[in-house]
């Protein structure tokens, strides 16, 4: 069910976006970002109706301290990462602040190990294998959304400037149909071949798959169907990835801690994917040449390669669990 809920969230994201480009197009930013509002009010809503209640025994209190401490170091973390004019600019002041994202952290890690009920239970997260798994996490996540960012925008960059295709914003919205319809696929299959293979290798081989989307964008994009087919390719990894990570986590996790183990995960992909589109963001401005609008067509390869690298790392992440996992089985 857990692994259902994940490969739902790609459905939905291949939903969102041409829905809200289109928005956009018709109404303005503000309709779209009134949509976010409205989905998100909803969600909120079916939440607090539908989440039962504490079992007995269970304190129902929330961490409000933790929460706070915790959104505002993310905050920061994400405003720095897509900010490249303040690191240039600014430095001394990216400094300081990248220093108070860092004590937040800290002091959230505190407020954490010392509440009696924890947003998130520490003590959990440091299992080797719940650690490896949020840093498979964090690093595919900036893996995956990076190379999402970079289609959708190659694919709306206008041909005078001597690549791209020239789509508006909701046509190119509609290049995540595969990346949806796939990335379903994978998450239905997923199942079934885990009674074959352990749930790390699954985990790495669907990073090498996401890798080799992003392979296949830094080798071929002159045609949309090239990118149609890198896009049904990324949403394939990222289904198989999404549906195999819960049985990574759940395996070494205390039933009692699968909720807080996982939000914590959650949180993590949330970033990855946040730094993921900052850091595609950073690479094809570095590209933009003086008086340019749009960046060369290197940097779109060279932000491909930094995504390879992102999905080697991953993998290798992936085969350690799986290593671990096999040595703790076979004593």
């Amino acid at each position: 069910m857990i692994a259902l809920i994940s490969v739902v969230s790609i459905i939905g994201a291949g939903v969102g976006y041409p829905l809200a480009a289109l928005l956009a197009e018709l109404g303005g930013l503000r309709a779209a970002y009134g949509l976010g509002l409205v989905v998100t009010a909803a969600a909120l809503l079916t939440a607090w109706r539908s989440v039962p209640e504490a079992p007995k025994g269970r304190s129902a209190h929330v961490d409000v301290a933790g929460a706070v401490v915790l959104a505002a170091a993310l905050l920061l973390v994400l405003f720095l990462a897509g900010e490249r004019n303040l690191w240039s600019r600014h430095l001394a002041v990216a400094v300081g602040l990248a220093v108070a994202a860092v004590v937040l952290l800290c002091v959230w890690a505190v407020i954490e190990l010392r509440s009696t009920t924890p947003l998130v239970d520490v003590r959990a997260v440091r299992h080797p294998a719940v650690a490896g798994a949020n840093l498979a996490m964090f690093v595919g996540g900036i893996g995956m959304y990076l190379l999402l960012t970079l289609i959708t925008r190659y694919a709306q960059t206008p041909h005078g400037a001597g690549y791209g295709f020239g789509l508006t914003t909701f046509v190119a919205g509609l290049v995540l149909i595969p990346f949806s319809v796939l990335g379903f696929v994978a998450g239905k299959l997923t199942p079934r071949v885990r009674t074959r293979i352990a749930d790390p290798l699954l985990l790495a081989g669907s990073a090498v798959v996401v890798g080799g989307g992003f392979a296949l964008f830094a080798a071929a994009r002159s045609d949309l169907a090239e990118l149609f087919a890198a896009m049904g390719v990324l949403g394939f990894g990222v289904g198989g990835f999404s549906a195999a990570m819960p049985g990574v986590i759940l395996a070494v996790t205390p039933k009692s801690e699968t909720s807080s183990a996982m939000s914590f995960n959650y949180v993590v992909r949330s970033v990855g994917y946040s730094l993921g589109s900052a850091i595609g963001g950073l690479i094809l401005a570095a590209g933009t040449g003086p008086g340019h609008l749009f960046p060369d067509d290197s940097a779109y390869t060279t932000a491909a390669l930094v995504g390879v690298g992102a999905m080697a790392i991953t993998t290798l992440t992936g085969l350690a669990l799986a290593r671990r996992r096999s040595s703790e089985t076979n004593p």
